[in-house]
């Protein structure tokens, strides 16, 4: 019988201790003497987070299937444990053996948000691994990194060994293998870095050296030996009905933030809204088969137990299975009195015909995301959204029985005028009108809408990698007009107006177009007692602050100022299928407000057609 990391006296004091003694539902053991491998899968945040992010359980249940290999999984300890395992010298642990970190031989990290790297630090420093991928030795596990944020890694580029570019269940395998070759041999940890480096899709930062020229911009990147490739090619799956994908997912003890069976029916979007990275690095848009989906949706729900079940994806209305799918959990899930969850769906007869099928009779808010009050910014973002669709989408839902809508915008937008702003209360207003035209006998109480708007972060590999960001200051000044304009509407009472924090997102667009230089500042703000950034009640904007100071980082270069477009960027390295001359081509398109077609409708040749298949192979 396994001994808990944590003793009864530490788990009776902390909050939630069911985050951290593993035996869940469909989580795996095995005999640590009889595998070759090691692997601790790691979310850089709490418990509950974690566990509701479906890749982690790809992997995890990927990984497992291999006899060789034990997948465990690890996540940042809340602040109350936290401070008890530093003072008590208790180093962090796997759930599952409840073995240390510094005992296996890969830790895996998924990088899904920029602000959790300070986590990433505390499982490293908790788990007592060295920080620095330079001051580690044979003895210390591989750090090794993957997801969205991986796509520009340099920001975090030192305190990792690997990162890997695309989708896990391609080259993993040969990864594995490469290790146990090189660990049976005895071969050092080096050799192994500078041969996993050619492996595709693997980047090994210490294998490359940048330069910069005088005006701080990157003049180069350079592969340290001539054995290692110059660029890292993202790694794809093509058949997605053959891939690896959990039929008995691990069960939460506690109730997660996504407390659901999640299916996954496509990767990738048609959609191309500029703004978006990952409609851009998950291309080509990819479709499961409806069968083998259904095969999973009943597999997934026997083996967990749960009462709810989501699609997931970019845009679940583009998936051209949809309605049979729909139908078939319409009558699985009645049998078996379970919830259906719709996420990403375009407000249209379907969607509410669906929706109204699978809503309890007291329905819930709809969702819609215009992302910008006008139709102007709304065509230089490539929306593909009319404030007609807008206006009938509500209209229809309301006359459906509903009265509550959740709008998102976004503020800061590339070419964004006065008028522009304001158009976010001017949509509000008329989708509050339109609930009014309703015959009063009809109307189900008082109509209410929530217009949230977060500050735009230009992000790598999208059309506005090009663009400058807004200061804190403008972001708040813009938020101001919004909610003044809001308030001079007749509907003022109907309508209800949030903003995201302007300060947090000055600095994810500090580490999301960071190169290796800005790693000092992330490690001096951990060392202010930076943690959960992502997390209102534990931000700490005066510990990073004074880590932007101390370690001389200029705002202005790294966030504020409108890119050349021949600069060199710290992640041109990386390939992703989509061209740079394609986003270059979309730069100049938002500049003109002109609107590119959605893959469907037709091809503009981004480049993503290499892969061979997919959405640019349909017909």
């Amino acid at each position: 019988m396994r001994k808990l990391a944590l003793s009864d006296e530490i788990l009776l004091s902390i909050e939630s201790p069911a985050r951290y003694i593993g035996g869940e539902v469909n989580s795996v053991m095995k005999d640590p003497a009889e595998v070759d491998i090691r692997f601790a899968m790691c979310f850089p945040d709490v418990y509950e987070i974690g566990m509701s992010y479906m890749g982690i359980q790809i992997l995890y249940d990927m990984f497992n299937r291999r006899e060789d290999v034990w997948c465990e999984r690890v996540y940042s300890p809340w602040t109350d444990l936290d401070k008890i395992m530093r003072e008590q010298k208790i180093p962090l642990f796997a759930l599952e053996s409840q073995d240390p970190l510094k005992e296996f031989d890969f830790l895996g990290i998924t990088l899904q948000y920029e602000m959790c790297y300070t986590n990433i630090l505390q499982v490293l420093e908790l788990g007592q691994i060295p920080l620095l991928a330079s001051e580690r030795t044979d003895e210390h596990p591989l750090v090794i990194g993957g997801g969205p944020c991986s796509y520009n890694p340099e920001p975090i580029a030192d305190f990792f060994d690997l990162f890997y570019m695309g989708e896990g269940e391609t080259v993993y395998d040969e990864l594995f293998d490469l290790y146990k070759e090189y660990k049976k041999a005895g071969r050092s940890r080096e050799e192994f870095l500078r041969r996993a480096a050619s492996v595709p899709g693997i980047y090994v930062p210490s294998m490359y050296e940048p330069s910069y020229n005088e005006d701080g911009t990157l003049a180069a990147f350079t592969p340290r030996y001539s054995d290692v490739p110059a660029q890292v090619e993202k790694q794809v799956v093509m058949d997605l009905d053959h891939v690896t994908y959990p039929k008995a997912p691990v069960v939460p003890f506690i109730k997660a933030t996504q407390d659901r069976v999640v299916l996954e029916i496509m990767r990738g979007c048609i959609r191309g809204c500029r703004f978006c990275q990952a409609g851009m690095i998950y291309r080509p848009t990819r479709q499961k088969d409806v069968e083998s989906m259904k095969e999973y949706a009943r597999a997934m729900l026997e083996n967990t137990g749960y009462e709810e079940i989501s699609l997931s994806s970019l845009s679940s209305s583009d998936y051209e299975q949809l309605p049979e799918l729909v139908n078939y959990l319409i009558e699985l899930c009645g049998e078996k009195k379970v919830n259906i969850s719709l996420p990403s769906l375009r407000i249209d007869a379907f969607s509410l015909d669906v929706m109204g099928k699978v809503q309890d009779v007291k329905k819930s808010s709809l969702t819609f995301a215009p992302e910008a009050g006008s139709q102007r910014m709304r065509d230089v973002i490539n929306k593909g959204l009319t404030e007609e669709v807008i206006l009938e989408g509500a209209g229809k839902a309301f006359e459906g029985g509903w009265n509550k809508v959740k709008l998102y915008f976004m503020l800061g937008l590339p070419t964004e005028t006065e008028e522009d702003i304001k158009g976010i209360a001017w949509l509000s207003q008329k989708i509050a009108e339109r609930y009014y035209e309703i015959p009063k006998s009809e109307r189900v109480g008082k109509c209410q809408i929530t217009a949230s708007t977060s500050f735009f972060v230009p992000k790598p590999f999208t059309p506005f990698q090009w663009a400058s960001m807004n200061t804190e200051e403008e972001f708040l000044e813009k938020a101001k007009i919004v909610k003044q304009e809001v308030r001079a509407q007749i509907n003022q009472k109907s309508i209800k107006y949030n903003y995201h924090e302007a300060d947090v997102s000055v600095l994810e667009g500090l580490l999301a177009r960071g190169d290796r230089r800005v790693a000092k500042t992330i490690l001096e703000a951990y060392r202010n007692g930076a943690l959960f950034d992502a997390w209102s009640e534990t931000f700490k904007m005066d510990a990073w602050k004074k880590a932007i100071e101390s370690a001389g980082t200029d705002l202005n270069f790294y966030v504020h100022r409108e890119r050349s477009l021949d600069e060199l960027f710290p992640w041109d390295f990386i390939k992703i299928g989509v061209t740079k001359d394609f986003l270059k081509r979309e730069w100049e398109n938002a500049k003109q407000g002109k609107v590119t077609p959605n893959c469907r409708e037709k091809c503009s040749g981004c480049g993503a057609a290499k892969f061979g298949g997919g959405v640019c192979y349909e017909g």
